[in-house]
């Protein structure tokens, strides 16, 4: 356990743990697991993967991090969400050896895909010693790739993880006040929550991650916190952690396109980014990783090249049909949030009997805003689009309802 850092420390629920604490916890685990080759722990909390981590290592036994109740096919232990171990039974099938994680992927868009990486890759680029005295707050789903490369950080970085089981904003606003927390990794929904709550712990890094950002969020939060420095990642439970864009400009320079960036080569075809790089998940659940003959890999994720600049404009699996015309709730959700006066949006999906889909949009106002005079101007904003894309019911609530991962819920009502 060479990697994991003397000064790494985990507070969770009001009890800190440091390096010999987790330790004693995940040589009981791992006493209770053995023998094992496949292990299945329920990602319920921070302290919980971690455990579940480090007596999978002890072991050299693959780990898969389970982000609800259906246990994997193969695993020959799996651990609750209290620690108790259970064992299902029957062989356990073949397949790669040693230690490695199986992740699965949010499902934000679709059925959630189980991926396997080798842990060497995971922690590649997280340097020991180098994140003493730094505070982390946990925003991030535990079992999640996100999640789990700020426990990462903090494990082999000597860090402070903070974590709480409140999952609403402003309570995780308040408990990175109490502690003051140095750095937060969230997706944008998150961010843009968090500043709805007017708190300002001593931040250095605000790290944006999960969702495509805009610049009107990017400038808010650089103007919140002065001293910190601001950059959002594109990374992805297929595609691992690929590069850092930290000019403080949504998107990533085209230029990246011909150059590449920190190992990783890029390419736009149909208007959908590919990569290609060392950090991809070395395995598919059931398969491998559909890549094409030269590995390169689609994300899905749509991108238009402006000028200078590759922007995101959303997945490419978020097209919906809406009476025979196709509509990109993203693009329709960024004109609402250009509104002055209007802190957040997101744009739903919901069943039709006349036109098969429609959208719905919920609408978070700036707290001195009355939400009856923003109607108008978000009907104005959207006039130029076309009928089927702009949403038919529009709600205006006091903060959006987030996901585990922290992104805007767009699954069908």
């Amino acid at each position: 356990m060479d990697w994991l850092d003397p000064a790494c420390r985990l507070v969770q629920g009001g009890q800190s743990h440091d390096r010999t604490a987790l330790l004693e916890r995940a040589r009981d685990l791992a006493g209770r697991l053995r023998p094992t080759a496949r292990v299945a722990a329920v990602a319920a909390t921070p302290l919980a993967v971690a455990v579940a981590l480090l007596a999978a290592r002890l072991l050299d036994a693959e780990l898969f991090l389970m982000r609800g109740t259906a246990v994997p096919t193969g695993v020959d232990a799996v651990v609750d969400a209290d620690g108790g171990v259970t064992r299902p039974g029957g062989a356990v099938p073949g397949g790669p050896p040693g230690f490695a994680l199986v992740l699965e992927s949010s499902g934000t868009t679709g059925t959630p895909k189980r991926l396997r990486h080798a842990f060497d890759r995971l922690a590649a680029r997280i340097q020991g010693g180098r994140g003493r005295g730094s505070v982390w707050l946990a925003t991030f789903d535990p079992g999640g790739y996100a999640g789990l490369q700020v426990l990462l950080t903090v494990l082999r970085g000597g860090g402070t993880l903070v974590a709480d089981d409140a999952s609403d904003v402003p309570a995780l606003a308040d408990l990175a006040q109490r502690h003051a927390v140095t750095h937060i990794s969230a997706t944008p929904s998150f961010w843009r929550a968090f500043l709805l709550t007017g708190k300002t712990p001593p931040l250095k890094a605000v790290t944006l991650g999960g969702e495509a950002t805009d610049q009107s969020l990017l400038d808010r939060l650089a103007a919140a916190f002065p001293n910190a420095a601001v950059r959002h990642i594109y990374a992805s439970t297929e595609a691992g952690a690929l590069f850092a864009v930290t000019d403080g400009r949504a998107g990533f320079p085209a230029a990246w396109l011909k150059t590449g960036v920190e190992g990783t080569d890029l390419a736009v075809r149909d208007g959908v980014l590919w990569v290609r790089g060392p950090r991809l998940a070395t395995a598919l659940a059931g398969g491998r990783l559909p890549t094409d003959a030269d590995g390169w890999y689609g994300t899905g994720d749509r991108v238009e090249v402006v000028g200078d600049r590759v922007l995101f404009r959303g997945r490419e699996d978020g097209v919906v049909n809406v009476g025979g015309v196709k509509v990109i709730p993203d693009e329709v959700e960024a004109l609402i949030q250009a509104v002055p006066g209007i802190a957040d949006a997101a744009v739903r999906v919901r069943a039709s009997p006349i036109t098969g889909q429609l959208l719905t949009a919920q609408v978070v106002a700036v707290p001195d805003q009355d939400p009856e005079a923003l109607r108008p101007r978000v009907a104005a904003a959207l006039a130029g689009l076309p009928a089927a894309a702009r949403p038919r019911r529009l709600e205006f609530v006091t903060q959006l309802e987030l996901s585990p991962s922290g992104k805007k819920k767009r699954v069908q009502e």
